[in-house]
């Protein structure tokens, strides 16, 4: 007999959103009443459902004005996996940016891109757009599986990489939500035209018998319910950590045979990093080994998790309801005991694999068949046209002359691929004139390993400034760091405007957390490769005290690091407990090679803004920059 999936067990009342996915007639309403009405917001119980097709509601929070209505706009998300974009839906994008947009694109921490600012007028119109262009908003955000990431380098001789990219195609297709709403109500029931379906893929999706699916239901994997939160995956190959896989809820790891074919997947399961400040029940955590599986039973057992914490998973407590609340909760040998029901199998052992390395692929990299690509540092994702720094209109110009196709990092950088060896100058002329750096090496080094949320003024979460922020730190960091002797010292510097994690700040070596206006939480002791959480070693800091916070940590640091020793590794080593005895005895003016403080001076803003973008091109700290015109001038004079 057919097992079929047994209904959501809860002994306490579902959360309010249980309810509304409940009426929402697989996610139909009330979007598709109220996106017909003339109002410039959807009611607080459509925002819900109308995360699920890819949009969150925000207002502009530097627009509010006591007694007015608030400045509502939509954040738009698309849904790429693998961070694979073709560059006909770049163009709409780029287009849409500017025609219902603010002007810019935003690159996520996942891989795909983020349009602010479109007015509920709009909406449908661009979501149509993106849809049309061969584009999704659908599962981008919501209750479900999101973006499914993978490697960006488009190695063509590298035989991992292009599974890795396959399997992140199908694992996104076979958990991509059924429900006919999403084509309802933004093409007007119209069907995209899209790529045939993969017949395995597609059978995987129907293929029961250990209670995995719903029968005859019209979302056969979720169900009424879809999932108890977010649900994040991602493939890649060993020893390649540049999607964050211990931050997943689901992760596969390439497994080839001697001849270089793909033999199976390991899987870890369990990470997640969003808490709540002040409440200790909320934490982040790494993903565990799980098991091994062949690659013939790859989407079965996908299922089997996803059936897992659909089932199982805290309905009642958004803020528990996590698949890694659930892992901790049972222990991974219970996890995995269950999983086995739902494979209808025992799992078979993890294999080994060796250490993991994070890498950016920046800079022009050959891909394995004669082609070119290249990457290109984008300061937190945000492509924009400022001043002399011209990256949006350069991207536009290059993908509308070389039809290239882009795949989107976990950085929130992105990759031009599939680049003839002939074109490498040309396209080179073209982003050197608009002021964007192609060379690794002029990059600043702080701002390349780093990352930031977009925070306010348009995310609701944010308690404080993130991306906004972040440039003014890493200038005050850098200058900190010439201070103390570390002058070309660099390491992994992440920041977000609220605890929810989404620039993964808790990996990094050095992180930064929303907590207050103008504080932050700081996290110490991640590792370079972002394979270690971090810990919280204060609460609040005030912008204001950042230099006397951090320089006696630096120059503990210097004093007593091993050789080679990042500033993460060395945190994890000597602990809290000496960094803060070491900082409670520190002496600015008696440490050897440490002299008094400096004083600072202020610049008019367009001052700012020209002096920003001469460093930013030249890869220098404005201190170095300002330092050196001084002289001249002086001498000069």
């Amino acid at each position: 007999m057919v097992k079929s999936a047994p209904p959501p067990i809860a002994s306490r009342k579902p959360s309010k959103v249980e309810g509304l996915k409940e009426r929402s007639n697989f996610l139909r309403e009330p979007v598709a009443t109220e996106i017909l009405e003339d109002t410039t917001h959807f009611s607080e119980d459509a925002v819900q459902i109308l995360k699920f097709h890819g949009s969150y509601q925000q207002d502009n929070r530097d627009n509010r004005v006591k007694g007015q209505e608030k400045d509502y706009q939509f954040m738009l998300r698309t849904k790429n996996p693998g961070g694979y974009v073709p560059p006909q839906l770049y163009l709409v994008l780029d287009r849409l940016a500017d025609e219902y947009g603010n002007h810019t694109l935003r690159a996520t921490t996942r891989q795909g891109f983020q349009l602010h600012g479109i007015l509920k007028k709009n909406l449908k119109a661009a979501i149509a757009a993106i849809i049309k262009s061969m584009g999704s908003t659908l599962g981008a955000c919501g209750d479900l599986n999101r973006n499914v990431m993978a490697p960006p380098a488009p190695f063509k001789n590298k035989l991992e990489y292009q599974y890795a990219w396959e399997y992140a195609n199908n694992i996104a297709e076979l958990l991509t939500p059924q429900t006919g709403a999403y084509y309802e109500i933004w093409l007007d029931g119209e069907k995209a035209i899209s790529a045939e379906e993969n017949p395995e893929v597609k059978a995987a999706r129907q293929r029961n018998g250990t209670g995995t699916i719903f029968h005859d239901a019209e979302e056969p994997i979720y169900g009424t319910y879809y999932m108890p939160r977010k649900f994040k995956a991602c493939v890649t190959v060993p020893g390649d950590n540049s999607i964050d896989l211990y931050t997943q809820d689901l992760t596969l790891v390439v497994i080839t045979n001697d001849e270089g074919e793909l033999a199976g997947f390991d899987v870890f399961a369990g990470g997640g990093l969003g808490r709540t400040h002040n409440k200790e029940e909320t934490f982040a955590r790494t993903a565990d080994p799980i098991c091994y599986v062949a690659k013939e039973d790859v989407y079965d057992l996908v299922k089997a998790i996803v059936a897992t914490q659909r089932d199982y998973g805290d309905r009642t407590d958004r803020r528990h309801a996590r698949l890694k609340y659930l892992i901790h909760d049972w222990g991974v040998d219970k996890f995995r005991l269950v999983v086995e029901e739902y494979f209808g199998k025992p799992v078979e052992p993890f294999k080994p694999l060796p250490e993991w390395k994070y890498r950016d692929f920046l800079g022009w990299n050959e891909q394995g068949d004669g082609k070119l690509f290249l990457g290109i540092s984008i300061d937190n994702g945000r492509i924009k046209d400022e001043g002399n720094f011209q990256l949006k209109t350069a991207l536009r110009e290059i993908v509308e002359q070389y039809n290239l196709p882009i795949r989107l990092t976990g950085n929130h950088d992105a990759i031009l691929y599939d680049i003839e060896p002939d074109n490498k100058q040309a396209i080179e002329e073209i982003l050197n004139s608009r002021g964007v750096v192609t060379n690794p090496g002029q990059i600043d080094q702080l701002a390349r390993y780093s990352m930031a949320c977009p925070a306010l003024p348009t995310c609701g979460l944010a308690i404080t400034e993130s991306e906004r922020a972040i440039p003014g730190f890493l200038e005050r960091i850098h200058t900190l760091l010439d201070k103390v002797g570390l002058k070309n010292e660099h390491f992994v510097v992440r920041m977000t405007g609220c605890p929810n994690g989404c620039a993964r700040p808790y990996m990094a070596e050095l992180g930064f957390v929303g907590s207050a206006p103008e504080s932050y939480q700081v996290w110490l002791g991640g590792s370079p490769d972002q394979t270690r959480l971090a810990e919280a070693y204060i609460d609040r800091l005030h912008i204001n005290d950042l230099e006397t916070f951090l320089e006696p940590i630096f120059v503990f640091f210097k004093k007593s690091r091993k050789k080679g020793e990042s500033f993460g590794d060395f945190c994890n080593r000597v602990g809290f407990e000496a960094i803060r005895e070491f900082a409670n005895s520190y002496k600015p003016r008696t440490v050897s090679g440490v002299g008094k403080a400096r004083h600072r001076i202020t610049v008019r803003d367009d001052v700012y803004d020209v002096l920003k973008e001469a460093a930013d091109r030249q890869g220098k700290s404005m201190t170095d920059l300002v330092d050196e015109a001084l002289k001249l001038y002086l001498k000069a004079e």
